[in-house]
Order: structure tokens, then C-alpha cells, then sequence
């Protein structure tokens, strides 16, 4: 008896879940289909059935942290609230850089958890990561319509957010964490504020 279509879509959601689970934990190189499989309770002969390759799997894993993102669970929740641009670049700025977001690495942002990975994964993967970019700072630009150099400053908030994400991500010292991302934060809000 054939497979019906929701089952054939949320086993495929299994197996990007758990590859984008050990992907942020071991990367690209370290993280087999065997073990991808396993972790999604599957055995590897279904991987097939869904994806003709590991580096098509690593383009889904990037592409949906856009809808598992802390980030999208909260702005759900709140979206009557958050019809504001600004304040929902703001809330961005604030939940990207916080202690909550840092401590759960299942649910670290590809763009500073899998830089080095998808720079040499190949084309599906960096389109994917592209677009995450490319969707952090429409929020921003979003945030500062009116501003002649939005732009710059929308990819100037992202740089921040994803740069003070890679350092605190990195260092073993607890208060440089901190004040990293305390920097981070500050000075991305400030680019907010629009003359």
C-alpha cells in the first residue's frame, strides 16, 4: 500500500530536521546519511526517496531555518503585535543575539553556525544560505524605508548580528560572550534610528 502525500511530506520534514540537528552540532563533513537517517528514526533506503544527494539535503536543512527559527516561532505568536517594521527589526536584533538563542545550538542560525561548511558545499547550499541573507535584511530595510542609506545599514545590522553570533559562538570565555554581543546589539539598534 503506497505512502500518502502528507506522510511522504513529513517524513522528508524528519530528515531535514535531523540533518540540520546534526549539521549546527558536527557540520557538513562530520555528519554521514546513515546518521541523519537514524537520528530521523528512517532507514537510509528512504533518504533516496526524498533527495538525490547529501549537498541537496544540506540546501533543505539551511533553507528551513526559515520557519524554525526562533525568530518565526515568536513573530507567529505575536503577529498581531508586530505590524510595525521597526519593531520587528528590533525584536530580530534582540532574540538573534540573546542568551537563548546562543545556549540551543539545534536551533543555531545556519548564517553563523555553517559559514566555513557552505562556503565549499557547492551551489544549493550557498543559494540557500544566500537567501537567508537576503531575508534578515529585508526585515531590516523593511525597518528603515525612508533612510537613503538603508540598504547599507540593513546589511551593516546583519553583519553585526551574524558576526557577534560567530564570535560569542567561539569563545570560551563566558563574559566575552557577553559583551560581544552587548556590542553587537547596541550598535545595531543605533542603525535603526532613523534622522
Amino acid at each position: 500500500m503506497p505512502y500518502s502525500p502528507e506522510h511522504a511530506v513529513q517524513t522528508r520534514g524528519r530528515i531535514v530536521e535531523s540533518a540540520r540537528r546534526l549539521f549546527n552540532r558536527h557540520g557538513f563533513e562530520q555528519v554521514t546519511i546513515d546518521q541523519i537517517m537514524a537520528a530521523a528514526g528512517l532507514t537510509r533506503g528512504a533518504f533516496y526517496h526524498h533527495f538525490q544527494s547529501k549537498n541537496e539535503l544540506y540546501a533543505a536543512a539551511v533553507a528551513s531555518f526559515i520557519t524554525c527559527n526562533p525568530f518565526a516561532v515568536q513573530t507567529a505568536e505575536a503577529a498581531e503585535q508586530l505590524r510595525d517594521p521597526r519593531r520587528l527589526a528590533r525584536m530580530l536584533v534582540e532574540l538573534y543575539l540573546s542568551d537563548e538563542v546562543l545556549e540551543n545550538i539545534d536551533l543555531h542560525c545556519p548564517l553563523y553556525a555553517l559559514p566555513a561548511d557552505v562556503a565549499r558545499a557547492g551551489l544549493e547550499p550557498q543559494e540557500a544560505y544566500t537567501d537567508l541573507i537576503r531575508g534578515m535584511g529585508h526585515i531590516y530595510r523593511s525597518a528603515l524605508k525612508g533612510a537613503r542609506d538603508a540598504s547599507r545599514r540593513a546589511e551593516t545590522m546583519v553583519a553585526l548580528c551574524v558576526g557577534g553570533m560567530v564570535l560569542a559562538r567561539t569563545t570560551n570565555d563566558p563574559g566575552l560572550r557577553k559583551s560581544l554581543r552587548a556590542s553587537a546589539r547596541h550598535q545595531a539598534l543605533a542603525l535603526l534610528k532613523v534622522d
